[in-house]
């Protein structure tokens, strides 16, 4: 697979990360029941075509999907790059609440590594900058950790530009994991220039926007109840169906080149040069095999054209909806 360097680090990822969040089974933050040996399958198969890093967090499933990595990772003869995370915490009864304080902050990082079974946490990041007050202290922590040599890269997600304006000076920021996807471009309004001015690593998330961007979901009648993405603005009416329609209209310029909407949907974003990765959350084996198809597919400027002519179409469905 192809790779691209992580910004001002000594770290090579392919263009495509396997993303664990849909891997966190039913619960408040899940996509609803998954079957963990298809989460370990899939992420083997990933492992098998070439992808070198895996995307987690103790918030997915309440350290659910580091479990399931462990396993997968475990007695492999050489381990992926492990991406997670900081800032999430629940008590006995699975009530969750947010710490970034020193003494937590290094609490979690000691939790995830027990939870995967390792010593080393290639990339390590805020999650948040929630609480914002806690900010620069849970920065300077990571930066202790990195010292320590407990974990390598150390990075934000979900951060403004001047949010990371004001951790900068504490330590340099390796890489920021924002949301970015063809329904999701506020990274392009100041992040994505920031960030390749400073020379700092992006990998995107919800890059097929859970599972919309591939054109395979018509309705949400089949989600479970707790489905994190019955929450989402994008999958209520009636931008809804403003989507699926975008989704669907993707498919003809993809199938020009026998290729899928969710391959096109992954090689839009790498379209920027900025954008080191994009995480993917598959689900079983089959899904993850195409996602990586669009890590290695390079788009004309005829094909981005034909895509920011569908987006233009679907902002003006949009502006039409009632207020």
């Amino acid at each position: 697979m192809k790779t691209r360097k992580l910004g001002a680090t000594n770290l090579n990822l392919t263009t495509v990360g396997i993303g664990t969040w849909p891997m966190s089974g039913a619960g408040r933050t899940g996509w609803g029941p998954q079957d963990d040996n298809e989460s370990i399958a899939a992420i083997h198969h990933g492992l098998d075509l070439g992808i070198n890093w895996i995307d987690t967090a103790p918030n997915y499933g309440l350290g659910h999907a580091e479990e399931v990595v462990g396993k997968a990772i475990k007695g492999l003869s050489k381990k992926p790059i492990i991406s997670t995370k900081c800032l999430f915490m629940w008590k006995p009864d699975g009530k969750v609440y947010m710490r970034l304080d020193r003494e937590r902050v290094r609490i979690q990082c000691e939790n995830s590594m027990k939870r995967m079974g390792i010593d080393f946490i290639d990339m390590f990041m805020i999650h948040w900058p929630n609480p914002i007050e806690y900010v620069e202290e849970g920065w300077e922590t990571l930066a202790e950790l990195q010292k320590e040599g407990k974990v390598g890269v150390i990075g934000v997600s979900n951060f403004t530009v001047e949010q990371m304006e004001m951790i900068k000076p504490i330590h340099p920021i390796g890489f920021l994991e924002p949301p970015y996807s063809m329904l999701e471009r506020n990274a392009e309004n100041g992040l994505l220039d920031y960030c390749g001015k400073n020379n700092i690593g992006i990998i995107t998330y919800s890059s097929l926007q859970q599972g919309l961007l591939t054109g395979t979901i018509k309705t949400i009648e089949n989600f479970a109840p707790e489905d994190v993405r019955r929450r989402s603005a994008f999958f209520k009416e009636p931008s809804f169906s403003i989507n699926v329609k975008f989704a669907e209209e993707l498919a003809p310029i993809a199938a020009r080149y026998g290729r899928t909407s969710a391959q096109l949907a992954v090689a839009w974003i790498l379209r920027k040069p900025e954008v080191t990765s994009a995480i993917t959350g598959p689900r079983k084996p089959a899904e993850i095999e195409d996602n990586i198809k669009g890590g290695e597919w390079v788009l004309s400027p005829e094909d981005i054209a034909a895509v920011e002519k569908l987006l233009v179409k679907r902002q003006e469905a949009l502006a039409t909806l009632p207020k």
